[in-house]
């Protein structure tokens, strides 16, 4: 059956909508920068009209959690293209931050998975850090428990590929679990989704090597230090399990920032933290060349 659609109401109900929205001085301002004629406006009035809704949510939007678009993260965005308007969804400045911390993270990722203590540059700064890779390498028995490491010093110096290589020769030897877990990224993702904290600690208090990376780099709640890191640590020191930590903050530097939380100043709890880490590691300290600069 043939649809007859009638023109005319359609003219008409563009026109209707084009007045009306002509009141607003933002579609006014819109039509404007966009240097569109009168015509091509009337025509995608509710288009554009969609589209200042959506603008107007990414000027009151703090980040991408918040997104009150139709596709979170993105906006519908008109723009001229030969003489054409074209309507398209772009992402919002965090989204692609999002899009580009996961490429970076993919590329981190590969690095990590891929690294072998042969390929270790070794310098005169990371000797003494090389020489405890290898003897607790060369000492490791997976049914015996061990010290592991709690790696500090300043940003770029390669702590985190360091371990993750004694990890990944371990792990190939021995056939045992390996996990590298970014701390500030594990907790706001259980924050963000407490239905994952069962399974998740589960996991990261039983997994048999751990590295838990850039400790202290992590915005500070009680709820994150005592029920998440201190509830791994804990089951962790209680099993013996080798655990390892890197941080940009010396032993006492971090006791100082884990005790300060938005609400409160809890010293013991910071402190009782640092004794299970104490007693989980041995502490060095790696100083050198931001490595990330030289790239």
């Amino acid at each position: 059956m043939e649809i007859k659609v009638d023109s005319k109401n359609v003219l008409k109900n563009q026109e209707k909508e084009y007045l009306k929205a002509m009141q607003n001085d933002d579609y006014k301002a819109l039509v404007k920068k966009l240097k569109i004629k009168e015509d091509d406006a009337r025509k995608n009035t509710i288009n554009l009209t969609d589209s200042l809704e959506e603008l107007a949510n990414c000027k009151n939007c703090h980040n991408l959690y918040e997104c009150q678009n139709k596709v979170k993260g993105y906006v519908y965005f008109p723009e001229l293209k030969e003489s054409n308007l074209v309507f398209s969804y772009i992402p919002c400045k965090y989204k692609k931050k999002a899009l580009k911390d996961a490429r970076m993270k993919k590329t981190s990722q590969n690095v990590l998975e891929s690294a072998r203590m042969k390929d270790i540059k070794i310098t005169k700064s990371r000797t003494t850090v090389i020489k405890w890779l290898k003897d607790y390498y060369d000492n490791f028995d997976p049914f015996k428990t061990s010290k592991g490491l709690y790696l500090h010093g300043n940003f770029g110096t390669g702590k985190t590929y360091l371990i993750a290589a004694l990890l990944n020769e371990i792990k190939n030897k021995y056939g045992v679990r390996a996990e590298i877990t970014y701390v500030p990224e594990l907790l706001r993702k259980l924050k963000e989704n407490l239905n994952l904290v069962g399974d998740k600690l589960y996991e990261l208090e039983n997994v048999d090597l751990l590295l838990l990376d850039d400790i202290g780099a992590e915005k500070v709640t009680e709820w994150g230090r005592d029920e998440i890191l201190g509830t791994i640590l804990q089951t962790r020191m209680n099993k013996g399990m080798p655990t390892f930590f890197t941080s940009n903050l010396t032993i006492n530097e971090l006791e100082k920032t884990l005790s300060i939380t938005k609400d409160s100043e809890d010293a013991v709890k910071a402190k009782r933290i640092i004794e299970r880490i104490k007693y989980l590691t041995e502490d060095i300290e790696l100083l050198g060349n931001n490595y990330r600069e030289e790239k």
